[in-house]
C-alpha cells in the first residue's frame, strides 16, 4: 500500500489555522474538522466509483448510468454524480459558492444527510452536523475559506485501506487535543498489522466466509485496517460488524462501511443495546475503553438477561465487560484478540469481580496467549499494554495450556513522536512474536504455562493468639466466661476511671430526654473506649481481680495468688434494655472472658487435583502458621503477574569494582581541592 496518502495529513491540519484566526479553542478542532473530513471522504469514494462505472459501462445514458450507480448502495449526491459538481468546482466562484454550498449537501441521499447533519432540527440527534458547523463558520465569515481549503485534498487517487491510514493519522491527533476522549485508545498501525498476523496465523486460506467483529469499533480503524490486511493475504470474503457508542465515531464508521463490500455498523451502548443477540463471529477484534466507570448504566448490566457477564469488575473501570461480551459472541471456533491494560491481569483478590472473569476465561481454557507490548507504542497514553489472545478451538497439544510472550523491547524508536506514541514494531518484532506464538515453546522473552500456574488458594483461617508460654485461655467448651465484677478501674487520656454500677435506671433528666439517648451519646462510647490490653483495665469481683498482662500476652486472675490464665480478651460491653412486665428499661453492663481470636488467610498455591490441593494446604499450614486455628472458607482466584515471571534482577557490581570507583573519587575530589587552593 502506498505511503503517499500520508501526505495529506499535512493538509488537513492546514485548515486548523483557519480556526486559529477565528478564535475557536484547539479541543473544539474536532468538532468543526470531522464534519468536513467526513465530506472529502464521502467525495472523493463517490467521484472514485463513478469513474470507475463510467470506464467500464459508458455514461451517454445518464439516467441508466445513474440507476447503476444508486445500486451499487455507497450513497449518491445529485450535483456530483448528474452535474459534476464537486466542493473543489463550487469553490470557484465565491459569488455563488453560499447557494452551490448549501445546494451540494442537501443533494446527498437521506442517509449520508442524516450522517453528516444536514439540516438537523435542534431536536434531533446528530451525528456530524455539518448544517450547524458551516453557519458558525459562516458566522465568523470562513466558511468558504474552510470548504476551500478542504475541496484542494484530493482522496480520489486512494483505495478505502489507504483511506483508513489516513483517518487513523487524523482522528489519533485529534484524540491527542480532544477533552472528550477518556478512555478512548486509538490502535496505531503497527499494532494492527500485529494483530492481524497473530490471525492470519491461526486461520487457513479457503473460501470459507469469515465474520469480524469489533464491539468497540470507534471510526473503525481496527476493524477496517484488519479486514484489509486479512484479504491482503488471504482469498477469503469477508463481512464486518462494528458497534460505537460515540456519536461521531460512529458516523465515520458507518460512512466509510458504505464503501465496503459486506459492512454492518451500529450506534449504541455495546453493554446495553442487545444488537447481535445469538450472533456469533469468526473473528473479534478489539481495544476497549479501559479506567473508564460504568456507573451510568450499573442498573442496566445488573439486570441484563443476555447471561453475557458472568461477574462484575469494579464500577471505576468496565474493560471486563467488554471481553465478557466479546466472548459471548465469539464462535465455538472463534479467535478474538483484545487490547488491556495491566489491571486486567491482577486486579480484584480472590473472589472479586475481576478474579473471577479471569478463572471463567481459563476453566473454559479460552486463554492460548498474552502478550505484554512496549511502553509508549499508543497515541494517547504511555503506559504497558497486552494482547489478550482468546481461542475457542485450540489444538490438543496446547489444551489447559497458555503462553506468556514479553515483547516490551521488542520496538524501534519513532523519528518524530506521535502524541504519546513515541516507539513501533517493526516487520521483524512482529515476526519474532508471531514465530513465537506458533512455536508455543519457551525463550528467551516467553514462556508456555499450565493454566494451573495462575490460580491460587485464598484460605481464610481463624487463629487463637497464645501467651509467651503458648497457652490460650481455657473456657471449658464455652463461648465465654462471664464475669461478676464490683467494680472496674481503667484509663481515658491517662485519667483514672471507675464503674461501680452494672445496672443504670437513672440519669440526669435536665442533660439528657431519655436513659436511651444517655446510653447513645455517654455510656455506649464510653464502654466502647474500654481496651483491655490499652486501658489498663482492671475487673474486681468478690475476691478475685483480672487483668491483662501486655508483656506476658496473658489474662492474670488474683485471688490472692496470681494465675496466668493464658491469652485472651477482657470484653466490656453495655447494652440498652427495653422495659418489660416486671423489669424498668435499664442499661446492663457485662464483663466476659473470651479466647483472643483474629481472622487471617494465607495464599497459597493451587493443584486442580482436589485431595493434592488440600493436602498441599495442610502442609503449607503445618509449616507456616504454628498458633492454633480453624479453617474458614478457601476461596479460588486467578491473577497473572508479568513484572514476576519475566523479572530481570540488576546486575550489581563485584564489591572490588565498587571500591576502585570509590578510590577514584577520592582521588578526583583531592585534585580538585588542590585546584580551589590555588
Amino acid at each position: 500500500m502506498s505511503n503517499n496518502i500520508l501526505k495529506h495529513e499535512t493538509d488537513v491540519w492546514k485548515t486548523a489555522d483557519l480556526l486559529i484566526g477565528a478564535g475557536i479553542k484547539q479541543s473544539d478542532f474536532p468538532k468543526y474538522m470531522m464534519p468536513f473530513f467526513a465530506l472529502v471522504m464521502v467525495e472523493s469514494r463517490l467521484m472514485r466509483e463513478s469513474k470507475r462505472l463510467e470506464e467500464e459501462n459508458g455514461k451517454e445514458d445518464m439516467e441508466e448510468f445513474l440507476e447503476l450507480f444508486k445500486l451499487e448502495g455507497l450513497g449518491y449526491n445529485d450535483f456530483a454524480i448528474r452535474e459534476g459538481k464537486t466542493l473543489k468546482t463550487i469553490c470557484q466562484n465565491d459569488k455563488t459558492f453560499d447557494v452551490d454550498f448549501y445546494a451540494y449537501i442537501r443533494a446527498f441521499d437521506p442517509e449520508t444527510r442524516y450522517l453528516l447533519g444536514v439540516d438537523k432540527g435542534t431536536d434531533e440527534e446528530k451525528f456530524l452536523d455539518i448544517s450547524g458547523i458551516a453557519g458558525l463558520l459562516k458566522k465568523k465569515d470562513i466558511l468558504f475559506d474552510t470548504v476551500k481549503a478542504w475541496s484542494e485534498i484530493d482522496l480520489t487517487p486512494f483505495n478505502n485501506s489507504e483511506i483508513t491510514t489516513l483517518e487513523e493519522h487524523i482522528k489519533r491527533r485529534w484524540a491527542d487535543i480532544s477533552a472528550e476522549t477518556a478512555g478512548e485508545q486509538y490502535t496505531p498501525e503497527d499494532i494492527i498489522d500485529l494483530i492481524t498476523e497473530i490471525i492470519a496465523s491461526k486461520i487457513d486460506d479457503n473460501d470459507k466466509f469469515l465474520t469480524i467483529y469489533d464491539p468497540t469499533c470507534g471510526g473503525a480503524n481496527l476493524l477496517f485496517g484488519v479486514e484489509d490486511k486479512i484479504q491482503q493475504k488471504f482469498n477469503r470474503p469477508t463481512k464486518t460488524h462494528g458497534d460505537e457508542w460515540n456519536d461521531t465515531l460512529y458516523a465515520l464508521a458507518k460512512i466509510e462501511s458504505r464503501f465496503r463490500n459486506d459492512s454492518e455498523i451500529r450506534h449504541g451502548n455495546t453493554l446495553t443495546s442487545i444488537f447481535h443477540i445469538e450472533k456469533k463471529f469468526d473473528i473479534v477484534v478489539a481495544n476497549p475503553p479501559y479506567g473508564v466507570d460504568w456507573k451510568g448504566y450499573k442498573k442496566d448490566i445488573e439486570n441484563d438477561t443476555t447471561e453475557r457477564f458472568v461477574a462484575l469488575p469494579s464500577i471505576s473501570d468496565g474493560q471486563f465487560l467488554f471481553t465478557q461480551h466479546i466472548l459471548h459472541h465469539l464462535a465455538d471456533d472463534g479467535l478474538s484478540v483484545v487490547v488491556h491494560n495491566g489491571s486486567t491481569l491482577f486486579s480484584g483478590d480472590a473472589g472479586s469481580g475481576e478474579s473471577n472473569i479471569r478463572k471463567h476465561f481459563f476453566e473454559n481454557d479460552w486463554v492460548e496467549a498474552i502478550i505484554q507490548m512496549p511502553t509508549d507504542e499508543f497515541f494517547n497514553t504511555g503506559i504497558y499494554t497486552y494482547l489478550w489472545i482468546f481461542n475457542k478451538n485450540k489444538p490438543a497439544e496446547r489444551k489447559d495450556k497458555l503462553i506468556l510472550i514479553d515483547g516490551s523491547n521488542l520496538w524501534e524508536q519513532l523519528k518524530k513522536s506521535k502524541g504519546k506514541k513515541r516507539r513501533q514494531m517493526n516487520p521483524d518484532h512482529r515476526a519474532e512474536i508471531v514465530d513465537t506464538f506458533t512455536q508455543f515453546e519457551d525463550n528467551d522473552f516467553a514462556k508456555v504455562f499450565d493454566k494451573w500456574n495462575f490460580y491460587y488458594n485464598k484460605q481464610s483461617i481463624m487463629l487463637t493468639n497464645v501467651d509467651e508460654d503458648g497457652n490460650s485461655i481455657d473456657l471449658n467448651d464455652k463461648k465465654s466466661i462471664k464475669l461478676n465484677p464490683t467494680k472496674l478501674t481503667h484509663e481515658l487520656n491517662d485519667e483514672p476511671q471507675e464503674i461501680t454500677e452494672f445496672v443504670i435506671e437513672e440519669f440526669d433528666n435536665e442533660k439528657y430526654q431519655s436513659l436511651q439517648e444517655y446510653y447513645d451519646q455517654v455510656l455506649k462510647p464510653k464502654i466502647a473506649n474500654i481496651d483491655h490490653k490499652e486501658s489498663n483495665l482492671k475487673v474486681i469481683s468478690e475476691g478475685v481481680t483480672h487483668w491483662y498482662d501486655i508483656d506476658k500476652e496473658t489474662i492474670i486472675e488474683d485471688d490472692g495468688e496470681q494465675t496466668a490464665l493464658g491469652c485472651g480478651k477482657i470484653v466490656v460491653k453495655a447494652s440498652f434494655k427495653k422495659a418489660t412486665k416486671t423489669k424498668k428499661e435499664h442499661i446492663a453492663i457485662t464483663v466476659e472472658l473470651t479466647k483472643d481470636l483474629e481472622k487471617d488467610y494465607e495464599i497459597i498455591p493451587y493443584n486442580p487435583d482436589e485431595t493434592t490441593n488440600q493436602q498441599n494446604i495442610a502442609a503449607f499450614m503445618a509449616k507456616y502458621v504454628t498458633r492454633p486455628f480453624e479453617y474458614l472458607d478457601n476461596v479460588i482466584g486467578v491473577e497473572l503477574n508479568f513484572n514476576k515471571i519475566f523479572y530481570q534482577p540488576e546486575k550489581l557490581r563485584s564489591v572490588e569494582k565498587i571500591s576502585k570507583a570509590i578510590g577514584d573519587l577520592e582521588k578526583d575530589l583531592k585534585n580538585l581541592e588542590a585546584e580551589l587552593a590555588l
